[in-house]
């Protein structure tokens, strides 16, 4: 189907967000994956049920989901088909061509197939993809406008593996409940580091001013999902134009985060200190050859925070910390957890609060298995955690001091 002639977003759809979370394969990260397949990028339950829950390795998840993605685009269901094409390339190695080839053809349809939201002869589109410079880049932003006066402004962004096009849904509900949403992506997310080859970096005050100085945005409610758990109150730290943080995930480490003991921690860096890490290299290398799921992520993780190998990555990882910076988060701060989180140790709250000693208000909310929000970032019940949000700006804004 040429992309001239595909069915495109209809303006007058309703906003609607899907709840549930499924039990689609056994492998617990690839069954989150394919949930939030469903969930957040637009595929289709039935046929990802039908379809994924025999995926035991990265190779057949590749296999399957452009399979699912070339079906979907040639019958027409171009959101399917966005789904499926932008999750088959979650787990390819940056030197295969294909996640290229996928991830471009991924966005290509997208922006697609919601042109009637960018496009508007008048100039008034309803999302403005604008590029907001940033050393020596740009970094995309999706911008826009309540159709009344505006509540407020959030500033939003993703953590480690996240697209900002996987939140236009939420974006656009922000939208209708009254507020002027930036979207963007950092260092090392989507376009930045597929297109940019600009990696991760600790200090996220860096693009996050950058943003809110070319804007000139005032009095800024910043959201960060996942590893933006940590992003954002960094942020905030530094840049006083933001006024009030959500963390949409416990992140007060990522070392704080893991479900390791502090004893095998610390045995990890004395490891590090004497310079072993290239017995881990050696490992990983020889796992990787034979298709070993968590040595390939590895691999992944490595070129998103641009490092060469073990000892390099743990140095660099350890300054994903707020310890040092905690004290100088002065704004109202909202945390969100769940309360199985396959990635986040929820017992990491108690680390996070007693380290944000100078907040001006603080507060928890932790969602559950029963709310269908008990998985990380809430992923089957992303409707019910931006309602959290709200209804917390919405109380703050009562307040009288």
């Amino acid at each position: 189907m040429g992309v001239n002639m595909i069915k495109k977003y209809n303006l007058d759809r309703e906003i609607n967000f899907k709840i549930g979370i499924y039990d689609i394969c056994e492998e617990i990260h690839f069954n989150y994956q394919l949930n939030r397949l469903v969930n957040w990028n637009g595929g289709d339950l039935d046929e990802v049920l039908n379809n994924c829950n025999q995926i035991t390795n990265t190779e057949e998840w590749k296999s399957v989901l452009t399979r699912l993605g070339h079906k979907a685009e040639s019958e027409g269901r171009i959101e399917n088909a966005i789904a499926y094409y932008r999750m088959s390339e979650f787990y390819m190695q940056f030197d295969d061509p294909d996640a290229l080839k996928y991830y471009t053809k991924a966005r290509d349809l997208f922006y697609e197939y919601y042109s009637p939201l960018f496009d508007n002869e008048n100039g008034n589109s309803i999302i403005k993809k604008e590029e907001v410079p940033f050393e020596d880049i740009t970094l995309p932003v999706l911008h826009t406008k309540p159709e009344n006066e505006s509540r407020g402004i959030f500033l939003v962004h993703g953590g480690l593996d996240s697209y900002m096009e996987e939140f236009l849904i939420p974006m656009l509900y922000l939208r209708e409940q009254g507020y002027e949403v930036y979207l963007f992506e950092g260092p090392g997310q989507g376009s930045v580091l597929r297109l940019k080859n600009k990696a991760f970096i600790h200090e996220w005050e860096k693009p996050v001013s950058a943003i809110t100085q070319y804007y000139d945005l005032n009095d800024v409610t910043i959201i960060g999902i996942s590893l933006g758990g940590y992003f954002a109150p960094r942020a905030a730290a530094f840049d006083k134009r933001i006024s009030r943080v959500v963390g949409w995930s416990i992140f007060p480490s990522v070392w704080d985060n893991g479900r390791e003991s502090k004893l095998a921690i610390k045995a990890l860096h004395v490891f590090i200190g004497l310079k072993l890490g290239f017995i881990y290299d050696y490992i990983l290398k020889s796992k990787s050859k034979k298709g070993v799921n968590e040595a390939l992520a590895m691999r992944l993780m490595f070129h998103r925070f641009d490092v060469k190998g073990f000892n390099e990555f743990v140095k660099k990882i350890d300054n994903y910390s707020l310890k040092p910076i905690a004290d100088k988060i002065d704004q109202d701060v909202l945390i969100l957890g769940a309360n199985n989180d396959i990635m986040i140790n929820e017992k990491a709250i108690g680390t996070e609060i007693n380290m944000l000693t100078q907040v001006k208000s603080l507060t928890y909310r932790l969602l559950t298995n029963k709310e269908n929000a008990g998985n990380h970032c809430n992923c089957g019940n992303t409707k019910l955690a931006l309602d959290t949000i709200i209804n917390w700006v919405d109380e703050l804004d009562k307040r009288t001091i």
